[in-house]
């Protein structure tokens, strides 16, 4: 990945090219687009554009100026879970998906073009988990990360972590790393070892097993062991973290705004972090790390 240190405004850092492999997007689909948007302006300050409409109508978040989220519209004939999904970056999608497929996975969307911006594909790995793959052209993806209403880390939530450690480090030549055996520190942006700590994300930070995915000996993605006992609505998913000034705060911020609190804020080795849903139901993670 190259970067432009220091010229993504407060405590952020801005992002030109993404290593293969690194998680370089988050996009949401919603019912409600218009509402999707009062919301997140409201939240996290963010301003919208339009975006390709290949697959429907859709919008890119921005933060002074810098894109780094998009929202779409379901289709309305098609009963899709309302979720964040993370798009990992790829010299050439076509061949990634082909490796999905190889692998176990599935390939539900693409691969196709979205217009001049790039080309993509909508998967979903062996556990049911989906993911998305992003080759860039004109849009090169989440241009700024490391300050208040950015992603910041992605966590993947699973029943297996040594299968789905696997199944990813086939797919993008990760290294993993046992939970036990180092405390990584995650990016600000990907791939940027002087960022703020990998967030844990809520719970036990002893887990039921984690691994971190690393590239190049920096870590850019997280796994994490989840019970079988889980309600089928929150079987094995990924997981955005968003940088915030305050998680007490932006908790009763969100609150206010209509969402929902799953887990409070509490203090982790990492920073303290909640998780929370927006009016939609789309789950993710709030923290702020220690300064």
């Amino acid at each position: 990945m190259t970067e432009v240190p220091g010229s993504g405004g407060r405590d952020g850092r801005t992002h030109t090219r993404y290593t293969p492999g690194t998680p370089c997007w988050v996009s949401l689909m919603v019912h409600d687009m218009a509402a999707t948007q009062v919301f997140y302006e409201e939240f996290f300050g963010w301003e919208f554009q339009p975006g390709p409409t290949r697959l429907g109508p859709y919008v890119r978040a921005l933060l002074d100026g810098h894109e780094v989220a998009g929202i779409g519209r379901l289709p309305a004939d098609r009963h899709l879970p309302v979720a964040w999904t993370p798009y990992f970056a790829s010299r050439d999608v076509d061949l990634t998906a082909e490796t999905v497929r190889l692998c176990g996975g599935t390939i539900g969307v693409g691969p196709l073009d979205a217009g001049d911006a790039g080309r993509l594909a909508l998967g979903s790995d062996p556990s049911g988990a989906v993911f998305g793959i992003w080759q860039a052209r004109a849009h090169l993806g989440t241009g700024v990360t490391g300050r208040p209403g950015t992603p910041v880390w992605n966590e993947l939530f699973t029943f297996d972590t040594a299968s789905a450690a696997k199944f990813y480090e086939t797919l993008f030549a990760y290294e993993e790393t046992p939970r036990d055996a180092e405390t990584p520190r995650a990016p600000a942006g990907p791939g940027d070892p002087a960022g703020p700590g990998d967030p844990a994300g809520p719970g036990d930070p002893a887990g039921p097993g984690r691994a971190t995915l690393r590239l190049d000996g920096h870590p850019v993605a997280g796994i994490r062991g989840m019970d079988r006992a889980a309600p089928r609505d929150r079987g094995p998913h990924w997981l955005t973290y968003f940088e915030v000034p305050d998680t007490d705060r932006a908790v009763e911020h969100l609150t206010a705004l209509g969402g929902h609190v799953l887990t409070a804020p509490e203090d982790t080795p990492h920073g303290r972090t909640a998780t929370a849903t927006d009016p939609e139901g789309a789950r993710f993670a709030l923290i702020r790390h220690p300064s």
